[in-house]
C-alpha cells in the first residue's frame, strides 16, 4: 500500500471542495487574554456529519468504481467516521453498513441510521471490529473503508491543515508556531503532518489523548507501536478510544513534537469553556486541544498556536449534565 503525501493531500483538497465544509478559523479574545498567546480555533464542529472524518470519507468512497459503488461500503466506528462513511456513501448511491460498539452515544448510532446507514453493533471490550468488518465486507464483496490506515483517508484529513495555513496567513498569523489536535488511531495528526512537513516544517505538532487511552504516547516512547494498558470504565472521550496507532499512520506520526494527555475531568471543563465563551458546541473527544491549553499542558504565551475542535457529536444528557455543573467522572460514562 503507498503512503500517504503532499500531493495527495493537494488532490484531496479538489476532490472533496464540490462536499466539504471550508470550516472557520476563529480568534477568541477572551481565550487569548486567559492563555497570554495568540490561539487560532479550527471548528471542525462545523464541517459536514460535525466531525473533521467527513473529509477523508468523501475522498475515498468519491473514488469508487461503479461496480465497487454496487456492492456498498463497510466501515467501523465509534460514530464519527461512522457517520461521516454513511454520509458520503449516500452521497455516491452506495450502502453503508457500520460496525459501531453497543455503548457508543446514542447521538452518533442515529446518526448513522438518518443518514441511511446500516448498524450492527458489537462488545468493544470482548470481540474485534476489524474482523467483524472484514467478514461483512468479504460476504458482501464491499469495500472496507478504514477509520484512519488508508492513505486516502489521511491525505483527506490533511486538508484541514492545508485551509488553516491559508487562512492563518489572511489573519496575519504566521508563522503558526504549533499545533494541537486529539489523537485515537492518529488519521487526522497524521495529515496534518504530512502537510505541514511541506507547509510549515517549524509548526510543532502535538497530540492530545485522554489519559487512561495514551497509546500514541507509549507508542512514540517505546519506538514502536504500543496499546495502552486495560482499562476498567470507558472515557467521555469516545472518539479518542482506540487500543492502538495506526499501522500507517504511527510512522508518519513519528515527526510529532510530543503528545499530553487530559482526564476526563479536563475534558468536560474544556467542552463547558467551548459552550460558555466560544459559543460552539463540542464532544468531550473533540475538545481535548482545548482542555490541554485551559488545564497549561502545553506553553502557549507569546506564540501563535492553532488548536482543532475536531468534532461536535455529543450526547445531549452528558452535555447538558457538563454545562449544568452535574457531570463527574464517578458517575458518568459513555453511555448516558
Amino acid at each position: 500500500m503507498r503512503i500517504a503525501s503532499y500531493a495527495g493531500v493537494q488532490d484531496a483538497a479538489r476532490q472533496i471542495a464540490r462536499a466539504a465544509v471550508r470550516t472557520p478559523l476563529i480568534e477568541s479574545p477572551a481565550l487569548n487574554a486567559r492563555l497570554g498567546g495568540r490561539v487560532l480555533i479550527k471548528a471542525e464542529t462545523l464541517q459536514v456529519t460535525g466531525a473533521f472524518k467527513f473529509r477523508g470519507a468523501y475522498n475515498r468512497i468519491s473514488r469508487l468504481t461503479p461496480e465497487e459503488k454496487s456492492h456498498g461500503v463497510v466501515a467501523y466506528s465509534s460514530g464519527n467516521h461512522a457517520q461521516a462513511v454513511a454520509a458520503a456513501a449516500r452521497m455516491m448511491g452506495a450502502h453503508a453498513i457500520i460496525v459501531m460498539p453497543a455503548d457508543s452515544p446514542k447521538v452518533k448510532i442515529e446518526g448513522v441510521i438518518a443518514l441511511g446507514g446500516e448498524v450492527r453493533t458489537y462488545d468493544r471490550y470482548n470481540e474485534s471490529r476489524e474482523a467483524i468488518g472484514a467478514a461483512i465486507a468479504a460476504e458482501h464483496g464491499s469495500v472496507l473503508v478504514r477509520p484512519f490506515d488508508d492513505p486516502l483517508i489521511i491525505e483527506g484529513q490533511g486538508t484541514t491543515a492545508l485551509e488553516i495555513m491559508e487562512q492563518a496567513k489572511a489573519m496575519g498569523a504566521v508563522p503558526v508556531h504549533q499545533l494541537l489536535c486529539g489523537a485515537s488511531g492518529g488519521g487526522l495528526v497524521a495529515g496534518i503532518n504530512v502537510a505541514l512537513t511541506a507547509l510549515s516544517p517549524h509548526t510543532h505538532v502535538f497530540a492530545v489523548e485522554p489519559d487512561a487511552y495514551n497509546d500514541t504516547q507509549l507508542s512514540l516512547a517505546a519506538g514502536a507501536r504500543r496499546t495502552h494498558p486495560p482499562v476498567t470504565r470507558p472515557s467521555i472521550c469516545d472518539a479518542l478510544m482506540s487500543a492502538q496507532p495506526g499501522e500507517l499512520t504511527f510512522p508518519i506520526n513519528r515527526r510529532l513534537s510530543g503528545v499530553v494527555t487530559v482526564s476526563d475531568a479536563e475534558a468536560a471543563a474544556a467542552v463547558a469553556y467551548a459552550f460558555r465563551v466560544l459559543k460552539l458546541v463540542v464532544e468531550p473527544g473533540g475538545a481535548v486541544s482545548l482542555a490541554a491549553l485551559l488545564a497549561g499542558k502545553v506553553p502557549v504565551k507569546d506564540r501563535t498556536t492553532v488548536l482543532i475542535l475536531s468534532g461536535g457529536n455529543v450526547d445531549p444528557a452528558l452535555f447538558s449534565a457538563i454545562i449544568e455543573n452535574r457531570y463527574t467522572p464517578e458517575t458518568w460514562g459513555v453511555t448516558v
